[in-house]
């Protein structure tokens, strides 16, 4: 056994041990719960239920407090009637069924384009769609802050990979300049609200390079779709653009629309090739019938029920400008579903994570490696069903156990400045 845990074709663990783990064991020596994987025990809203006790909840992608949504439930239990529970196939050999072109159209009509593809999982529409599109000729420029999965698929591709500063569309400019020319095919990715920073992209100033540098562009629209635009477009009615400026329009489907999955939408030609080429489509079972249908339905709601779209603005917006009143930095936020409150410190961060939830307040903390080590966060998530009261008493409680959280963390520095000497 010794000998194999030595070979290369055993599994060592402190080789591949992750950062994350690592940061859980540090964490427990210091005295901290570990406050991953925390099982709730009902549908998670503006509030949620672990182990039988109520926590104000800050952790949910259910954006427009749809899902429970009573006409979901019907449509998905009629769905599953007469579907079952999966497809039984990839859609290309035998699991296509009615709710799949059903969704699948409706999301082209929702961005004015000819067609759109569903994949099964939303990390997988971005590593399948860019790993497959582009190749080792090819260039994917793509913003600093881009998520992990445009990472991966661009890493895929073995195209050239250019990162331009976050937001900074003149760093965009120069890289375009510069490197545009090696380049056999180019494609800008970018995100229409920023899952760690909570701010909008200059959209229609990439599209303009877009156009000026003959490059694709890619709008992964993750935390924008539902959220952005006064009747929940997204960026493009945000910034009121021609649907055809943008080639490709990506989304999840767990978000607003409480699925899962993920969709490219955009040109019949574009979708037609990804349908029959695109790995994580091609060679993955077909989504479940049943998720298809939920997330027709909640798009049917998203459309049918505008002032869902504007609580959760109105909502954000307060909580970003109490949040300033209270003297918290929340960095580049505009106020839209996604609102950081910088610590800095990842164990300070972690710690005051665990106080809230002690309070009665579910609240994640994100540090190194889901962001720049210096700048651990406390995320939140707003939803519509999210309530004034809830946000004065969550970011009145921020206030009262940072300085707890630093003195904690500064005290067992102290007495063990050998062990966490990155503190």
């Amino acid at each position: 056994m010794q000998e194999q845990q030595k070979s290369g074709s055993g599994f060592n663990h402190m080789r591949f041990k992750l950062s994350f783990g690592r940061m859980v064991e540090m964490a427990a020596e210091m005295g901290m719960d570990n406050p991953l994987f925390r099982c709730h025990d009902r549908a998670a809203k503006a509030t949620t239920s672990i182990d039988g006790r109520e926590y104000i909840n800050f952790s949910t992608y259910d954006y427009l407090d749809i899902n429970t949504h009573p006409r979901i439930t019907q449509a998905v239990t009629e769905a599953c009637q007469r579907y079952g529970t999966s497809a039984g196939a990839s859609r290309l050999v035998g699991g296509e069924r009615p709710p799949h072109r059903k969704l699948e159209e409706s999301l082209a009509k929702f961005y004015e384009v000819e067609d759109c593809i569903v994949y099964v999982s939303g990390h997988a529409t971005n590593v399948s769609t860019l790993g497959f599109l582009f190749g080792k000729k090819d260039g994917i420029f793509h913003d600093g802050l881009a998520h992990n999965s445009l990472l991966q698929g661009a890493r895929l591709s073995g195209a050239q990979r250019f990162s331009y500063n976050h937001n900074d569309c003149d760093a965009l400019e120069k890289m375009l300049e510069e490197k545009r020319r090696d380049c056999k095919h180019a494609v800008i990715v970018t995100e229409g609200l920023f899952s760690m920073d909570g701010n909008i992209p200059d959209l229609p100033r990439i599209i303009q390079l877009k156009k000026k540098y003959d490059c694709m562009l890619l709008v992964d629209e993750a935390h924008s779709l539902g959220i952005l635009g006064k009747s929940g477009h997204g960026v493009r009615e945000y910034f009121n653009l021609a649907p055809n400026d943008v080639d490709m329009w990506m989304s999840t489907l767990s978000k607003t629309l409480c699925g899962c999955g993920g969709f490219i939408a955009g040109s019949r030609e574009l979708v037609e090739f990804l349908k029959y080429g695109s790995p994580g489509f091609v060679y993955s079972v077909g989504m479940p019938p049943i998720i298809a249908e939920a997330c027709s339905t909640a798009l049917d709601i998203l459309l049918s029920e505008p002032e869902r779209v504007k609580k959760i603005q109105d909502i954000s917006q307060y909580f970003l400008h109490y949040a300033h009143e209270k003297g918290l930095d929340t960095g580049a936020a505009q106020g839209y579903a996604v609102i950081p409150v910088i610590i800095g410190n990842s164990w300070v961060t972690g710690f005051l994570s665990q106080q809230l939830f002690q309070r009665g307040i579910y609240v994640m903390p994100i540090s190194f490696p889901a962001v720049k080590e210096g700048t651990a966060r406390l995320r939140f998530f707003i939803s519509a069903a999210h309530t004034e009261e809830h946000v004065r008493k969550t970011l009145d409680a921020v206030c009262e156990e940072l300085p707890k959280a630093q003195e904690l963390v500064r005290s067992y520095q102290q007495s063990h400045p050998d062990v966490f000497t990155d503190l």
